[in-house]
C-alpha cells in the first residue's frame, strides 16, 4: 500500500470549496429550483381545478345549452286531477298567450312550446352530411332544398318552423355546428271540434282572427290566467250529439241550438252544425265556420207570437180573457191565414192563440197595440239593434224601415215574419218572458263568483239579476207568460218537447225560408222551438233550429217544428239537465201542473168587457188599410216584408235567409 509522500501536506474540506463566483452559482440554482417547484405546484392546481369544473359541468352537473341553442321544452305532465280541481290553473311559462278553459276548468285552448329551426351556412363543415342527418330527424324534410339552402353563402337560413320538442331535441343531439334554434309556440284545441265556432282562431302569428280568440285578443296576450268561458263541454257534446241526430234523420242543411242561464245571462252551450275541428281553422270551409247562432239571420215564425203576446199584456193593450179572430185576412190579392189542415174556432182566447199559434188572430193583436207600440217594444227588447256577445261575427238584425212600417208590416211582424233574427236574440227575448222580466245580456264569460246569483227555489220566480239587466215586464205578467209557454208544451204546438219531471214551456214556430232571388221557398222551411225548464223555477232557456228539414215517416210528411225542432228539444232537456244539477220532479208533480195551470178559455172578470166579436179596436186600423191606394204603396208594405226590410244583394247563403226585397204575407204558418 502506497503512502502519500511525507512532504505533501494532507486537503483539508476546505480545499474543495468554489471560491469567488462558484458560490453564489449554486445558490442561484437552488433558488430557481425551488421557483419551478412552485410554478409547478400552481399549474398543479390549476388544471385540477379546471378538471373538477370539467367533471361538474359535463358529468356530475351538465350545464344546459344556452338560450339559442335549443329552445325551452314542455314541463313534466302535470299529476292526475280527476275533479278538475287544478286544471283551471293551467298557464305554462314557456307560453305568453293565455289558455281558454270552460266553466268546470276543461282546456279548450292552449299555447304549446315549439322550435323553429335554423342554420349559418358559413359554420357548416359538411352540408351533405348535415343535410343528411336533419332528414333522420324531420322526416319530411326535403333533403335536397335543405343541402341547398346550407351551401348558400349566407348567415342565415331557415330549415324548420313548428318542430316538436322531442324533434328538437333529437336534432341537437345530432351536434351538427351552425344549427341553431329559435323558440316559438302554437296554438292547440285538444276538444277538437267542441265549441270550434265558439273559439274561433289564431293566424301564423298567434293572433286572434276569429270568435273568442278575436275578440279577447289583447287580453289572452297581456293576461296569462286562463280565460273562463261559460261554456260546460259536457253539455256541449250531448247538445251537439242530438243536433247532429237531428240533422241526420230530417236531412237538415244546417241546424243550431243554445241553452242559456235566464238569471246570469251565461251561455251554457252553443252549437252550429256543420261545425269543424278548431285545429283545422285555415283548412275550414266557410259554411261550417259560419256561426248560425249569431250570425245567421233567420225569419223568427211563430216564436215571435211570445213578443207579440208579452207586448199586449205589458202595454195593457189586452187580457188573457180577450179573444181575437181567426179568420183569414185579406191585404190586396194576399191573404193571411192558418194552415188548412187547422180547423180553428172563430175568435180565439189569448191562451189558446199561443198554443194554437194563429197567425191571423197575433195579426189583430199587433193591430191593437199599433206599430209605435210594436216598434218600441222590439227596440226595447233589443231585436233591433246586434245582439250583445263576446263574438266579433255576431251580426245586426233585419228589419223594416220605421218609415215603411204600416198595417201590413205590422201584423206580419206579429208571427215572425219580415223580420230576421239571429238565434241568440231570440233566446234572450224567451228568458225576459221568463225570469221575472229582466232583459239580460247574453255573455261567453263564466259569472264572478261575487256577482253570482242564488238559484232559485220553486217559490222564487224573480231572483237577483246581474247588473245593469233592464226589467221591462212585470213579474205578474211574466208569470202569466210562464204559464202560457208551459200550456203550449202541455196542450198545443209544442207537445213533443216534454220532458218529464221538467216543465218544460215553450214556443214552436215554422217560417218559409228566403230564396237566393227573393220570394219564399215552398216546403222549403226552418223550424225552431224556444222554450224554458223547469218552468216552475226557471233556470236555462232553450233554442233549437233546423234549417230546411225534410219530412220523414215519423212526421207524416210534415216539416214543422212541432215534429222536428220540438222533439229534439226534448232529447236535450232530458240528458243535459241532470249535468246542470236539475233532476225530474216527479212526485210533486199535480201540485206543480197546478201552479203553472192556465185555462185555455179564462173566464172575464165582473166589470170587465173583453175584447172580441163586436169589440175589436184593431179592425178599424185594418179597414182603414184596405181604404188605401193599391200599387206600389200596397206592394211596398205588403207582409212578411222584410221587406222593405232591407235591400241588400241576392245570395244564396244556406242558412242566412238574407231577405232582399218585399214578398206576399206568409199564407201558411203553423208553429
Amino acid at each position: 500500500m502506497n503512502n502519500p509522500p511525507q512532504d505533501q501536506p494532507a486537503r483539508s474540506a476546505q480545499d474543495t470549496i468554489p471560491v469567488g463566483g462558484s458560490l453564489r452559482t449554486l445558490m442561484a440554482q437552488d433558488r430557481m429550483h425551488a421557483r419551478l417547484v412552485v410554478v409547478a405546484g400552481v399549474f398543479c392546481v390549476l388544471f385540477s381545478a379546471i378538471g373538477l369544473k370539467l367533471t361538474m359541468a359535463t358529468i356530475i352537473r351538465p350545464m344546459p345549452p344556452q338560450q339559442q341553442q335549443i329552445a325551452p321544452q314542455v314541463p313534466p305532465i302535470p299529476k292526475s286531477d280527476p275533479k278538475g280541481m287544478i286544471a283551471g290553473d293551467i298557464a305554462l311559462p314557456q307560453v305568453h298567450r293565455a289558455s281558454i278553459i270552460d266553466r268546470t276548468g276543461q282546456v279548450l285552448a292552449m299555447s304549446l312550446p315549439v322550435a323553429q329551426v335554423y342554420a349559418n351556412p358559413q359554420e357548416m363543415i359538411d352540408a351533405t352530411d348535415a343535410a343528411h342527418k336533419l332528414k333522420a330527424a324531420l322526416p319530411t324534410l326535403n333533403e335536397e332544398e335543405t343541402k341547398r339552402r346550407l351551401s348558400l353563402n349566407k348567415q342565415f337560413v331557415y330549415l324548420a318552423r313548428d318542430i316538436s320538442p322531442a324533434q328538437e331535441l333529437a336534432i341537437n343531439n345530432l351536434g351538427i355546428p351552425g344549427i341553431y334554434f329559435e323558440p316559438g309556440e302554437r296554438r292547440r284545441y285538444p276538444m277538437g271540434r267542441v265549441a270550434a265556432q265558439i273559439l274561433g282562431g289564431v293566424d301564423i302569428d298567434d293572433h286572434g282572427v276569429a270568435g273568442v280568440e278575436r275578440y279577447f285578443d289583447k287580453r289572452l296576450d297581456s293576461d296569462r290566467a286562463p280565460l273562463r268561458l261559460s261554456v260546460d263541454v259536457r253539455v256541449q257534446n250531448v247538445v251537439h250529439d242530438e243536433l247532429q241526430s237531428a240533422v241526420d234523420t230530417f236531412q237538415a242543411i244546417g241546424a243550431c241550438a243554445i241553452v242559456m242561464d235566464v238569471h246570469t245571462g251565461e251561455i251554457i252551450t252553443m252549437v252550429s252544425l256543420p261545425d269543424y275541428d278548431a285545429n283545422d281553422f285555415g283548412r275550414a270551409s266557410p259554411d261550417s265556420r259560419f256561426n248560425r247562432a249569431v250570425t245567421g239571420m233567420y225569419e223568427p215564425g211563430s216564436t215571435f207570437k211570445l213578443q207579440t203576446v208579452a207586448m199586449a199584456l205589458q202595454e195593457g193593450v189586452a187580457h188573457i180573457w180577450d179573444s181575437f179572430s181567426s179568420t183569414p185576412i185579406k191585404i190586396g190579392r194576399f191573404t193571411i191565414s192558418d194552415m188548412k189542415a187547422d180547423h180553428f174556432a172563430p175568435w180565439l182566447s189569448l191562451p189558446e192563440v199561443m198554443a194554437y199559434s194563429s197567425n191571423p188572430a197575433a195579426a189583430h193583436i199587433a193591430l191593437d197595440a199599433g206599430a209605435t207600440r210594436q216598434q218600441d217594444w222590439l227596440r226595447n227588447m233589443g231585436f233591433f239593434s246586434r245582439v250583445p256577445v263576446e263574438l266579433p261575427e255576431a251580426g245586426r238584425p233585419i228589419v223594416p224601415s220605421v218609415h215603411n212600417w204600416g198595417v201590413s208590416t205590422t201584423m206580419t211582424v206579429a208571427f215572425g215574419h219580415g223580420v230576421a233574427e239571429p238565434p241568440l236574440s231570440i233566446i234572450r227575448g224567451t228568458a225576459a218572458t221568463a225570469n221575472g222580466g229582466f232583459l239580460l245580456k247574453p255573455t261567453l264569460l263564466a259569472a264572478d263568483s261575487a256577482h253570482e246569483t242564488d238559484a232559485p227555489d220553486a217559490t222564487d220566480t224573480t231572483p237577483g239579476v246581474p247588473a245593469g239587466a233592464e226589467r221591462l215586464i212585470s213579474a205578474a205578467n211574466s208569470d202569466i207568460l210562464r204559464k202560457i209557454l208551459r200550456l203550449d208544451v202541455a196542450k198545443g204546438t209544442g207537445q213533443k218537447a216534454e220532458s218529464p219531471g221538467y216543465y218544460v214551456g215553450g214556443k214552436t214556430g215554422t217560417a218559409e225560408k228566403i230564396g237566393p232571388h227573393g220570394g219564399y221557398l215552398k216546403h222549403v222551411n226552418v223550424s225552431a222551438f224556444t222554450g224554458i225548464f223547469p218552468m216552475n223555477a226557471p233556470r236555462y232557456a232553450i233554442y233549437v233550429m233546423l234549417d230546411s228539414p225534410k219530412p220523414t215517416a215519423q212526421t207524416h210528411g210534415w216539416t214543422t217544428a212541432g215534429w222536428n225542432a220540438a222533439p229534439t228539444a226534448s232529447h236535450m232537456i232530458t240528458r243535459i239537465a241532470p249535468m246542470l244539477g236539475l233532476f225530474p220532479d216527479t212526485q210533486h208533480a199535480a201540485a206543480i201542473e197546478a201552479s203553472l195551470a192556465i185555462p185555455m178559455k179564462p173566464a172575464v172578470p165582473r166589470g170587465y168587457r173583453a175584447l172580441g166579436p163586436g169589440y175589436d179596436p184593431g179592425t178599424a186600423h185594418l179597414h182603414e188599410h184596405e181604404r188605401e191606394t193599391t200599387g206600389h204603396a200596397a206592394h211596398a208594405h205588403t207582409a212578411r216584408s222584410a221587406t222593405s226590410t232591407a235591400q241588400v244583394p241576392a245570395r244564396n247563403l244556406h242558412a242566412r235567409n238574407t231577405v232582399d226585397g218585399p214578398a206576399a204575407p206568409h199564407p201558411r204558418d203553423r208553429g
